[in-house]
């Protein structure tokens, strides 16, 4: 199969650079992933497709602040650091910008010095291992001096940082919202629960990946960057207990989704377990946990829309997506949403 089988023309209008003033005012396409039907309506009336019974998986993830805009110390050169993973205490994986001016040994300054970090490696794409030095608590520091780290096709800047958090986040450590969760209100959420739709939480930190395209003409040869999970014990038990039962479970995005999967095909049910994830789900995977996704609309060529791809077919979810052009849906990040059914 072909990165190309995955393109589709969008116009750049369509591309959303700011959340609505209300998260649930999105549009919602819903869609049957077996006939190709699709429904238009507003993203508060989630409720109205959802089953009593139904089970709701949300990823609790939260964003940091982790884009980092200093100046190396020798040549007052800009600089820029993307956090993504932390290696041990204090020594961090990012991204830098622009790589050729950084050594091993440059030293950069983020605030007038109030934190400082010095190249230990340099790996290939523009990565490197970089320590960071500072007073107090770094998560503190990094707060005050941070921004969040948006996807590059979002030219505005974010007036309210929660803006790019889900309501339910709670676990830091991502380098990029779980974006399809960033439409639900805690409004919405009661509502949902008083249908008596179960909603349960896991955890994945969404990591590099989300920045990176797929370079190869043949995706079976693209390899995905591992990001970390975790499933506690009593959502386990849930989940086996609505797997059991004949429930849908839905889960909220891709990144709920790649949870999910990873269990499910790691022990064959579900556990309370940690661990580090490279799923990669295209066509002709057999999904095993989800019957369900809420999820935003996917860039061209991405792993994002090889995996909605899997859950329906290739030609339901082009032609779906061209439907959503026809009719102007807002794209990526801060756009409109989709319910694959």
């Amino acid at each position: 199969m072909r990165t190309e089988d995955f393109d589709y023309n969008l116009p750049e209008k369509l591309i959303a650079q700011t959340p609505l003033e209300k998260r649930d005012a999105s549009r919602l396409l819903v869609l049957d992933r077996e006939t190709g039907e699709i429904q238009h309506t507003h993203f508060q009336k989630i409720v109205d497709y959802l089953k009593e019974g139904d089970v709701l998986v949300l990823n609790n993830t939260k964003v940091l602040p982790a884009r980092l805009i200093g100046v190396k110390e020798e040549t007052s050169a800009h600089i820029e650091l993307l956090l993504l993973k932390e290696e041990k205490e204090d020594v961090w994986q990012c991204l830098m910008k622009p790589a050729k001016r950084i050594s091993i040994g440059t030293m950069i300054s983020f605030g007038d010095g109030r934190l400082k970090a010095e190249c230990m490696s340099k790996e290939q794409e523009g990565m490197g291992q970089f320590r960071f030095f500072y007073e107090g608590i770094f998560l503190e520091v990094l707060d005050s001096l941070g921004e969040m780290p948006l996807p590059p096709y979002i030219h505005e800047k974010l007036k309210e940082k929660d803006r790019y958090q889900t309501v339910y986040a709670k676990e830091m450590g991502s380098a990029a919202a779980p974006t399809a969760g960033l439409h639900f209100t805690e409004d919405l959420l009661k509502k949902i629960q008083e249908k008596n739709v179960e909603i349960l939480e896991v955890t994945l930190h969404v990591g590099l990946g989300t920045f990176r395209p797929v370079k190869v003409d043949d995706i079976e040869k693209h390899k995905m960057h591992s990001e970390f999970y975790h499933m506690e014990e009593e959502v386990a038990l849930k989940l086996n207990q609505a797997k059991k039962e004949k429930r849908r479970i839905i889960a909220v995005g891709t990144t709920s989704t790649r949870v999910l999967e990873t269990v499910m095909q790691k022990y064959g049910t579900f556990k309370n377990c940690s661990g580090w994830t490279d799923i990669f789900i295209y066509p002709g995977y057999e999904f095993k946990a989800i019957d369900g996704l809420i999820t935003n609309f996917h860039l061209p060529k991405s792993t994002l829309l090889m995996l909605v791809s899997a859950l329906s077919t290739r030609s339901i979810i082009l032609k779906t997506y061209e439907e959503a052009v026809k009719m102007e849906y807002h794209f990526f990040s801060f756009g409109d949403s989709m319910f694959i059914r």
